[in-house]
């Protein structure tokens, strides 16, 4: 693991960007793994101010999102899908067509996992996926104890995990308490992953990923024997860390 320290957000953001930007030059048939929250927001706004400015295309890059809410519709302001189309989607040139999304509202949610692997296969696999990391160390929505040879599953959300999204609902109770998400074997196919972190909240588990003991109570921790990942963090991320090592 590659580990690039910044000085804030803003420059996380920013590295993380020109590293996307770089690969869809080089493969403009790119298919981006994407995460969301405040953790990417910031990236997307990169990418946005770069199409408009530079008129990087997205026209032929496809996406896969990691992960989506169980029973909110696309339409809902909390759902992924909307989340996407107003953070990054509708304001680049990719066809919506080309975006997918795990579907929370599918009839048999077990099938909806495994069309969603076959898809992200039938499209070549992840060529550069984004992660952000929780303060417990889950990677997608895959929580603490979850399988290493997972694929694409329902999982049920912690407590912590609905506390630390509540913000973005009315109340605690408003936040679902299931989710689809990509497993941690199905982010470990991409070929390329660029793990991001921001702030001192990010702090523990940044010093406990770093120390590289390999742990499935430590999602993130499975990331450690990949080839290829790059851990972009701030100062504060990596506050607790006396020196920076990959692990």
């Amino acid at each position: 693991m590659d580990v690039i320290e910044v000085s804030n957000y803003e420059e996380m953001s920013q590295k993380a960007a020109n590293i996307v930007i770089e690969t869809i030059k080089e493969n403009v048939r790119t298919l981006l793994g994407l995460a969301t929250g405040s953790t990417p927001k910031g990236m997307y706004q990169v990418l946005i101010d770069d199409h408009k400015k530079n008129k990087t295309s997205y026209q032929e890059v496809r996406t896969v999102n990691l992960d989506e809410y169980v029973g909110l519709a696309p339409s809902d302001p909390n759902s992924y899908h909307f989340f996407m189309r107003e953070n990054l989607f509708d304001s680049i040139d990719i066809p919506l067509e080309s975006t997918h999304i795990p579907n929370g509202l599918a009839e048999n949610l077990q099938n909806e996992c495994t069309r969603y692997d076959s898809l992200i296969s039938d499209l070549g696999g992840i060529d550069l996926q984004i992660l952000g990391i929780g303060i417990n160390g889950h990677i997608g929505f895959n929580e603490p104890g979850t399988s290493f040879d997972s694929k694409t599953h329902i999982v049920s959300l912690t407590e912590s995990t609905r506390q630390a999204n509540a913000r973005f609902f009315q109340s605690i109770e408003e936040v679902p308490t299931k989710a689809i998400t990509m497993g941690i074997n199905t982010i470990f196919q991409s070929k390329k992953i660029i793990l991001l972190a921001s702030g001192a909240q990010k702090a523990d588990a940044i010093k406990k990923l770093l120390e590289g003991k390999v742990d499935k109570d430590f999602p993130a921790s499975a990331l450690c024997p990949h080839s290829n990942v790059t851990l972009i963090a701030d100062t504060e991320a990596l506050s607790k860390v006396e020196e920076v090592n990959s692990c």
